[in-house]
């Protein structure tokens, strides 16, 4: 099953006698927002337009647990999570579809733990809620409960040591912006660089001007360059288990399983017994 959709093909789906499970994640990143700024604040954003029959969901309190030593974005509480999915109407045997504001990280975060823990049918909408043309509603529904139970491993998990491990032994991409692979700017993390041996791979370049993720012949090819071929065990990480959820979300897309590393490089740059390579190259 493809693991995006389009806006198109999800318009179709939802005029059909069993239309997927509607998520809305629209987040930011709150660093580097402008002085006096408030807050991103993607429940308001969500109250005042949203795909019809869309839910609601709160990345940073529904899939993540607070932050601390597992880094910022750590995985939730499985109950916790799963009480979140049955709220917003999530079954095991009805299609979920996920969309954010058009970046895709969030999107992506949400569809990678549904997969993680079990869920066999959910797809993010390709280039988010700016690629759907049809009308926005304001009400907030009440979804039926669902009766989805998380059962954790179904797609690939790595924490600190196992990046370690891939990053010696497969293939570790580092999905982050390449000045902060090389070390050159740290906005948010103890220290910049990057875990030994990984491979810068920004995830923003997996994707074309609109949002959409590039074809998918065209991400084979990008992952090949980078060594993600050939039955090599393939990991990502990215700042906080986000963005690197967007990028393994690429990988699906080109046919190449990937591993998480959740904790990525906040929980890695937090201790300082652990390696930290800078510059262009891997090691």
């Amino acid at each position: 099953m493809n693991a995006i959709i389009s806006a198109s093909r999800l318009a179709s789906d939802l005029g059909e006698g069993t239309p997927p499970v509607l998520l809305d994640v629209r987040w930011q990143l709150s660093v580097a927002r402008a002085a006096g700024e408030p807050p991103f604040d993607g429940r308001a954003e969500y109250e005042a337009g949203h795909i019809p029959g869309a839910v609601f969901v709160d990345l940073d309190r529904e899939l993540a647990s607070a932050a601390g030593p597992r880094g910022r974005h750590p995985l939730p509480d499985v109950a916790e999570f799963g009480a979140a999915m049955r709220r917003a109407g999530v079954s095991s045997g009805t299609p979920v579809v996920v969309y954010d504001g058009g970046q895709g990280w969030a999107a992506a975060r949400a569809w990678w733990l549904l997969r993680w823990t079990g869920h066999p049918n959910v797809r993010v909408l390709d280039g988010g809620l700016p690629a759907w043309e049809g009308a926005l509603d304001t009400s907030v529904p009440a979804p039926a409960e669902g009766d989805f139970e998380p059962q954790p491993g179904a797609v690939g998990l790595l924490d600190a040591d196992g990046a370690a491990a891939l990053a010696r032994s497969g293939v570790l991409l580092d999905a982050r912006a390449g000045e902060r692979y090389r070390g050159e700017v740290e906005p948010i993390d103890r220290v910049g660089g990057h875990i030994p041996g990984a491979v810068s791979a920004p995830t923003n370049e997996n994707v074309a001007a609109d949002g959409r993720f590039l074809p998918a012949e065209e991400l084979t090819a990008r992952f090949k360059e980078l060594g993600a071929s050939g039955g090599a065990d393939v990991g990502v990480y990215c700042g906080s288990g986000v963005s690197g959820a967007h990028e393994v979300l690429a990988l699906a897309v080109a046919g190449i399983p990937a591993a998480l590393y959740v904790g990525s490089w906040s929980e890695w740059s937090s201790d300082p017994e652990r390696p930290v390579a800078v510059g262009p190259d891997p090691q």
